[in-house]
């Protein structure tokens, strides 16, 4: 079977027991891979409670890893999150998915519960389960360190101790895993995988292949947003600062203004001259925008530097850069942690200060000296404190470092995700920040829930290939359709790709609609209605029109369910 190895690994960690099942040729031209089999495989368990025994964690690849095609080397991760409700998944870089592939699966599917720490070794014969108590309460890079293998994925203390927005950790990759998925781990006792395989990836036509990812390579060179003087592969996803906060979107005090002062600190060109950082990339990517400081250690991406800045009024480089590798090494989601500091700080009137920063994560990620609330994310917290108005989250995930005023379709994404408050599955960041491939109005919200709905789709295949979403800043569905075919030897459209993206976000929305979520949980924090943004420049960011948000949410209700 070209482009899949056709096979599906079962885990189960009550019994240590495991099993292999095979996927058949039609189901997986159905549903392509990542995003849209692990959606798949989850439909049957979406009812159970995110820590049931029962309750999977599902790991998959997609078709296009293991073949050098440029920006594939991810993995797909998927469960209920124990921090939203809601079905979850995301996406991870590193040597990791490269490596699961290699064992000759095309993913996983890990259900149970360990009564002890446990850690896998998964290679192409199957799983070795090995006692992990030696490793519990270890930190991610601790735990990384002591497995020898092709890729890692680690939980730190915040997932052993459930802080509903605890984080997996790769080897040379990504602290990723937003919505708890490190704590859905920690519920398991399940405190790392090693993979280790030397399994190919089949490609049914490699001249047609070649071509492919030449024309792909071409769009990276000639994309001012990747490869450009103030691209991606030159500053990293910090590159933002400067754009967001020039339009006054950027947001500072828990949301309370869209501009900081002090961003020029913070942005990709100081950084450079303050950290003298070096490029890093997910397995030879030539857009490599993880940069690494003169430490070896990865340095804060563009909303984690946000939110441990601006959103917490904090100015210095040093102290965020400090914060965000406390949150690796204990495993937390830098952008949730952040945040729920961030709304502790305003029902408080006293937000962190920077150099504290390190002894508070360290103590929530260990639950101690009374900061259960701070573990329990920024919508119980301002829930239990009695000012819920505070919590700057959808479906109780935290918004990330994009402020909606300044953006009316990114608002609108943040209320139709099945994720809740992001922008990943959308990504209209392109059209209305950096006004590519088609600028639109970014303060109107007409003509937005049909572009929603399209980008949506688009990406749900593109999360299903898997494709990394900073590669569709310079080229599109067309091009990685070209080289899906060419792996696979099927003849597969950028429509057909679409079609099939849009029946996992179907999919994926009645999962939502069954646990219970309406239309009413599709909405953003009253804030965003009743006060303005920052001003300047004679540019004036006015709160959103409820109203007209509320119309274009119906339009978009229609558009889905016309072709539903």
């Amino acid at each position: 079977m070209d482009g899949w190895h056709g096979r599906l690994l079962f885990i189960n960690l009550t019994n240590q027991s495991f099993h292999t099942e095979e996927l058949s040729h039609s189901r997986l031209q159905a549903c392509i891979g990542g995003r849209g089999l692990a959606v798949e495989l989850f439909r049957d368990y979406a009812h159970l409670d995110p820590f049931a025994p029962d309750m999977p964690l599902i790991m998959t690849t997609g078709p296009l890893s293991g073949t050098a095609t440029p920006a594939t080397e991810r993995l797909s991760l998927l469960t209920r999150s124990p921090l939203t409700d809601t079905v979850f998944d995301t996406t991870a870089g590193g040597s990791f998915p490269r490596t699961l592939k290699a064992t000759g699966y095309d993913g996983l599917f890990i259900t149970g519960c360990s009564d002890h720490p446990v850690l896998l070794r998964i290679h192409p014969l199957g799983v070795e389960f090995l006692t992990a108590g030696a490793l519990w309460g270890k930190t991610t890079s601790a735990t990384i360190a002591a497995l020898t293998a092709g890729g890692v994925a680690a939980i730190g203390p915040a997932g052993e101790n459930r802080v509903r927005y605890a984080n997996i950790v790769f080897s040379d990759g990504d602290n990723d895993g937003r919505g708890g998925l490190g704590a859905v781990m920690g519920g398991k006792k399940l405190k790392a995988i090693a993979v280790d395989g030397d399994c190919q990836t089949t490609i049914a036509d490699p001249q047609r292949l070649q071509q492919a990812q030449q024309k792909i390579v071409r769009l990276f060179r000639a994309s001012p947003a990747i490869m450009g003087p103030f691209g991606l592969h030159e500053y990293g996803t910090p590159t933002f600062i400067d754009l967001t906060n020039h339009r006054r979107m950027l947001p500072t005090h828990n949301f309370k203004s869209t501009c900081f002062n002090q961003a020029s600190t913070l942005c990709g060109p100081a950084i450079r001259t303050t950290l003298a950082p070096t490029h890093d990339s997910c397995h030879d990517c030539m857009i490599a925008c993880k940069k690494r400081g003169s430490d070896g250690l990865r340095l804060p991406e563009y909303s984690a530097l946000c939110h441990f800045g601006p959103l917490l009024g904090i100015d210095s480089l040093e102290r965020i850069v400090n914060a965000n590798n406390a949150c690796r090494e204990l495993g937390l989601d830098p952008i949730s942690a952040a945040a729920t500091l961030a709304t502790s700080g305003e029902i408080s009137g006293d937000f962190p200060k920077g150099d504290a920063l390190p002894k508070i994560l360290h103590r929530l990620s260990h639950r101690q000296n009374g900061t259960k609330l701070l573990g329990l994310g920024s919508r119980r917290l301002a829930n239990e404190c009695g000012e819920p108005e505070a919590a700057m989250t959808v479906k109780s995930l935290e918004l990330p470092a994009f402020d909606p005023r300044g953006a009316a379709g990114m608002a609108l994404s943040f209320c139709t995700s099945t994720l809740g408050g992001t922008h990943t599955h959308a990504n209209l960041e392109s059209t209305e920040i950096l006004r590519k491939p088609v600028a639109t109005d970014r303060f109107s919200f007409s003509g937005k829930g049909r572009l929603l709905k399209i980008a949506e789709d688009t990406h749900a295949a593109s999360d299903s290939l898997i494709i990394c979403p900073n590669a569709l800043y310079a080229a599109s569905l067309e091009e990685y359709a070209e080289a899906f075919s060419a792996i696979t030897g099927l003849d597969f459209s950028p429509a057909a790709l679409t079609r099939i993206g849009e029946q996992i976000v179907q999919t994926e929305q009645k999962i939502n609609r069954s646990n219970g979520f309406t239309s009413d949980d599709d909405m953003l924090p009253a804030r965003f209605f009743q006060e303005q943004g920052s001003s300047g420049d004679e540019l004036i960011i006015p709160p959103l029109d409820k109203n007209a948000l509320t119309e274009e949410l119906r339009r978009y209700d229609r558009i889905r369910n016309a072709t539903g």
